[in-house]
C-alpha cells in the first residue's frame, strides 16, 4: 500500500516553509490505519517487546494500537506538567523550537525491551530524548517505528545505533 495517498500535505504550517504531514487523513481510513498499524507491529514482532513507549501526542494513537497487537503495555511520553506521578525529564531540540519531556519514573522496569513508536521522523529530536528517558529507567530499545520520515531532516543519523523502521520516507 501506498501510505503516501493518505497523508495530507499541509503548507506552512505550523509556520511558513514547513510542509506538515498530516497523518490525521491516514486514521479516518479505516483498511490504511489498519495496515499502517499491522505493518509496524511487524517490525517488533520478532523483537522480544515488553513494553511501547510514545511520545504525545501522535505516539499514542501509533503506539497504543501497535502494543495492543502486540500483546504488551503502553508507557505515554508526555510535555512538562502533564503527567500526575514522580516523572523523570528531559530538554528537547525541535525542528522549530525547544520543548520538555516527561515518563513517570516508574514507566519502566530495567531489562524491559522497548519499542519507540511515533508518527514522523525529523530532526530525530523527540526521540532522542524519549530514548534518554528509556534508558536511564533501565529499559532497552529494541527498535524505533514511525509511520513517516523525513529523509532530508537527517534525524536517522541522530539515532544511528538503534534498528529504525518507516513506513514511508519524503525526500
Amino acid at each position: 500500500m501506498d501510505f503516501k495517498e493518505f497523508i495530507t500535505i499541509v503548507p506552512d504550517y505550523p509556520k511558513e516553509g514547513i510542509r506538515f504531514k498530516d497523518i490525521t487523513t491516514l486514521m479516518d481510513n479505516g483498511e490504511a490505519y489498519k495496515k499502517a498499524i499491522d505493518e509496524m507491529a511487524l517490525f517488533a514482532k520478532d523483537k522480544n517487546i515488553d513494553l511501547v513507549v510514545g511520545p504525545e501526542a501522535r505516539g499514542f494513537v501509533v503506539g497504543c494500537p501497535i502494543a495492543y497487537s502486540l500483546g504488551v503495555g503502553f508507557a505515554p511520553v508526555r510535555k512538562a506538567g502533564k503527567l500526575p506521578r514522580e516523572v523523570i525529564k528531559v530538554e528537547y531540540g525541535l525542528e522549530y523550537g525547544k520543548d520538555t519531556l516527561t515518563m513517570h519514573k516508574d514507566a519502566i522496569k530495567p531489562g524491559q525491551r522497548v519499542l519507540i513508536a511515533d508518527d514522523l521522523l525529523a530532526t530525530g529530536g523527540t526521540i532522542e530524548a524519549t530514548i534518554k528517558m528509556v534508558e536511564e529507567l533501565g529499559g532497552i530499545v529494541a527498535g524505533i517505528a514511525f509511520m513517516i520520515e523525513l529523509n532530508y531532516l537527517d534525524g536517522r543519523q541522530k539515532l544511528s545505533k538503534y534498528e529504525i523502521f518507516s513506513l514511508t520516507q519524503y525526500s
